[in-house]
């Protein structure tokens, strides 16, 4: 069935305190530690960032700096130079916020810098702001019970979802972007070696937020899980599949479904595909048209769902069931569809090149 889904918003998303407001943290690399103890007032982020002329970072200093500094004998006209840290962790403008937060775990910091290619102070990552969202009321459920055939032997004694990119399980990157954008009830839809994911997880508390878990006692498919659920949820359901790596805006995807007045929305992506021949259109035995290798551009299921609530009654209970039933259901009775289109990273790893793709390095 092809159907028009409406809706394809464009936003920007900053996930960070821009340079504009950094101004007030920031401290010349001239100055004293009376002007640090002032940015650190000014700032309310812990920390003061020490710039030169060209506002490039030359160091960090914290209150415990310069109370310690004053301890060991200085005092507040003191050049702060002698007591700022040259040695910080900094990232780019580009870095994901899964990588920000896996830096900010590992060295035990609330801040990080970001910098440009020349050493600029660009803007300023704080944990608050990644993981101390205010909380949506919102649930979410992650499909996690597929055996992930195509990834063998990778997924032998490791359910799909568990496979690691960079150190860490795909899993474990999908529950920590629910918690950074204030999800804090997650269910996790297991069944093939769902120990491990259990084991791992356990109550979510250690991720900040509350996990639940749907246990399949065969394979339910894309769907049928959600007949498991504990009580209908309170409000629009977000509904992913455990293989994605990716950074979509998950937040605004929710806001989207309801701004949109949507029984259910599908997060879309462009996906293009260069046919490596030369394609011909014909018409009554004549060419009509020569192209060499065309790119077909379609729009493709990211995998990525919210649903109304109203929507896990009609899910069939002890059976497989492919989500994508449910949308086909919507659109015969006539309910809206709308679609989220999801312009940040995003990699369904299903096959063994998918999974070097995301884990940076050739198949």
């Amino acid at each position: 069935m092809i159907a028009r889904i409406e809706g394809l918003p464009l936003r920007c998303y900053t996930p960070w305190r821009m340079l504009t407001d950094l101004e007030s943290c920031t401290v010349h690399v001239s100055r004293s530690l009376l002007d640090v103890l002032r940015a650190l007032d000014r700032g309310g982020v812990e920390i003061a960032l020490v710039v030169d002329d060209g506002h490039k970072l030359c160091g960090l200093l914290t209150d415990g700096d310069v109370r310690r500094a004053l301890l060991g004998g200085a005092d507040l006209s003191s050049p702060l130079i002698s007591f700022m840290s040259r040695q910080f962790t900094s990232v780019s403008s580009s870095a994901p916020r899964t990588a920000v937060l896996d830096l900010m775990q590992a060295r035990k910091i609330a801040q990080i810098p970001i910098l440009d290619a020349a050493g600029r102070l660009a803007g300023l990552h704080l944990l608050h702001d990644i993981v101390g969202r205010p909380d949506r009321p919102n649930w979410a459920v992650i499909m996690a019970g597929g055996r992930g055939t195509r990834l063998l032997p990778l997924t032998e004694n490791l359910p799909k979802p568990m496979v690691p990119i960079a150190g860490r399980p795909i899993l474990e990157r999908l529950v920590l972007q629910l918690v950074g954008f204030g999800i804090r009830r997650v269910f996790l839809s297991i069944n093939y070696l769902g120990h491990v994911i259990e084991e791992h997880f356990g109550d979510g508390v250690r991720y900040g937020c509350r996990i639940e878990y749907l246990r399949e006692d065969r394979p339910l498919g894309t769907g049928g899980s959600l007949s498991l659920l504990p009580e209908p949820p309170p409000h629009p359901l977000l509904v992913m599949n455990g293989d994605l790596v990716t950074q979509a805006d998950l937040g605004a995807l929710l806001d989207h479904h309801v701004q949109q007045a949507a029984r259910a929305t599908i997060g879309i992506r462009r996906y293009l595909h260069t046919v490596p021949f030369g394609c011909v259109e014909t018409a009554d035995g004549r060419v009509r048209l020569l192209e060499e290798k065309p790119t077909l551009t379609r729009q493709i299921n990211a995998g990525i769902y919210a649903l109304d609530p109203g929507l896990i009654e009609r899910v069939p209970p002890g059976v497989a069931f492919p989500l994508t039933d449910l949308l086909e259901d919507c659109l015969a009775r006539g309910e809206a569809l709308a679609a989220f289109e999801i312009e940040d990273d995003w990699i369904d790893v299903g096959q063994r090149q998918d999974y070097h793709k995301a884990s940076g390095r050739e198949a």
